[in-house]
């Protein structure tokens, strides 16, 4: 009787819980875009190198993509309410170590745990929606609401990264988290089931395995600028990485329970489809985090008018994302939407590539980013749906999070490339007596084409190995 007066009670507080569910995803998706806009004052104030600025962003996606899955088995044995509040008690402790750090290690390592915070509650969440809308009706209305949160995270991350970092203090940037995460906690046990559990074994050894391994190969190739490529260190570094990995996928083969079970590789799509989201991933994150380096550095905008100058790019993707996605997806079809999406993503690009010192917001910025944004919001959600689109109905969680890690391992990869052929380049120019301005910018042209790089060869992807049009 208990339990059914229970039930009752979180089924009348369903659309209050997709509150707090919409918080949380709001709160994952502002942590990666609201430290943009602040860069360069925390490398100014923390004294960061121009390549050492990356790990800001990675530590955060490293943690975040290699202990997603981790997350989603936790969620499943130990119930889904548990796990997303101990994963929110995280988050709100790493960010106020983040925003009373004092070196550029200690923020580093306080990103780290925010990431692993929010590696447990992005799959509990999830889980605790589709437990809390079981009506198929519902659910396609709580999944709207959803996807505008990440949306208006992202947006929001923007715009207050700007004012925040420009009227208070980028420390600011971390601490806002907080009064959020203690609102969340405070209702979580009021209006969120506690979830189901189940009986199973957790993979850590698989779960250390590759953290290890993913931190070793970024490790690896951020080192490798100022350790050389051939340098005992960098070599060493990536072997280590190879190993882990190695040792990784012999674990997983060899486990009852594996962490990642590797047959379902053979599922229609799902190689190729992460595959290529974590090249869109690749392309994206170095456009977001240059960009905002352009803008400060090269055009001089102070960081308030920096957060402005890039919010016409997050509401194209609020407005594609939610209002026109899926009417595009439904006429065209997924492999057709995302190839367009990456051809108009790598335009955006080659424009940004051409971007001079004396470049202008209205002619070598708006323009890119829209395009950049409109690529972003037609290939993202096809990207997904091509990735799960042959997993069984039992394996669709276990795909679900195996592209979101895919996307956050691509941000981390990829960026990390981009910032290593942007100080090459950048190193270059200065050797031959260009001045720091026009060699910063022509660094940043590097990391563009690079990204460029990335989004064509996942269009071409997209059409020679994509099997099916919807």
């Amino acid at each position: 009787m208990n339990t059914s007066i229970k039930t009752d009670t979180y089924y009348k507080n369903r659309w209050s819980s997709l509150f707090l569910l919409c918080a949380a995803q709001f709160l994952v998706i502002m942590d990666t875009s609201i430290i943009g806009v602040a860069l360069p004052a925390i490398k100014e104030e923390l004294n960061y190198t121009q390549n050492g600025l990356q790990w800001i962003f990675n530590s955060y996606v490293v943690a975040f993509g290699s202990l997603l899955l981790l997350g989603g088995k936790l969620s499943d044995i130990y119930g889904a309410r548990r796990i997303f509040i101990i994963g929110f008690w995280i988050l709100l402790i790493a960010s106020m170590i983040a925003g009373i750090s004092s070196t550029s290690t200690h923020l580093n390592i306080s990103r780290f745990l925010q990431g692993v915070g929010s590696a447990l509650i992005a799959p509990s969440a999830m889980t605790l929606l589709m437990s809390t809308f079981t009506d198929p009706k519902e659910l396609g209305k709580a999944f709207g609401f959803w996807g505008a949160s990440a949306a208006a995270g992202g947006s929001a991350g923007v715009f207050l990264g700007g004012i925040i970092t420009e009227w208070l203090d980028w420390r600011w940037v971390f601490f806002v988290n907080i009064p959020i995460a203690a609102f969340v906690l405070f209702f979580s046990k009021r209006y969120l089931q506690s979830g189901r559990t189940a009986i199973g074994n957790v993979d850590w050894v698989g779960a250390v395995l590759s953290t290890g391994g993913l931190i070793s190969l970024v490790y690896a190739i951020v080192s490798a600028e100022s350790n050389g490529w051939t340098s005992l260190a960098t070599v060493g570094t990536f072997v280590l990485s190879v190993l882990l990995f190695m040792i990784f996928v012999r674990v997983q083969k060899n486990t009852k329970e594996p962490l990642l079970p590797l047959p379902i590789f053979k599922t229609t799509n799902l190689t190729a489809g992460n595959l290529i989201t974590g090249l869109l991933a690749g392309a994206w994150i170095p456009l977001w985090f240059f960009v905002n380096l352009y803008l400060q550095q090269i055009l001089g905008l102070n960081p308030f008018y920096s957060g402005i100058a890039l919010l016409p790019m997050t509401i194209t993707i609020m407005i594609i994302m939610v209002g026109l996605s899926g009417k595009l997806i439904q006429k065209f079809g997924f492999k057709q939407n995302l190839f367009v999406g990456l051809v108009v993503l790598t335009i955006s690009l080659l424009l940004f590539s051409t971007a001079t010192t004396s470049g202008k917001f209205m002619t070598d910025v708006l323009p890119a980013s829209i395009l950049g944004a409109l690529g972003m919001s037609l290939a993202y959600i096809p990207a997904t749906m091509a990735s799960i689109s042959g997993a069984k109905q039992e394996d669709a969680g276990l795909a679900s999070g195996i592209v979101n890690t895919s996307y956050q391992v691509g941000s981390a990869l990829g960026l990390a490339l981009a910032v290593v052929l942007s100080g090459y380049k950048t190193n270059s120019a200065l050797m031959q007596g260009v001045n720091e301005t026009e060699a910063l910018n022509a660094g940043f042209s590097y990391a563009f084409l690079f990204a460029a790089l990335l989004s064509a060869i996942g269009g071409v992807l997209s059409i020679m190995k994509i099997k099916t049009a919807k």
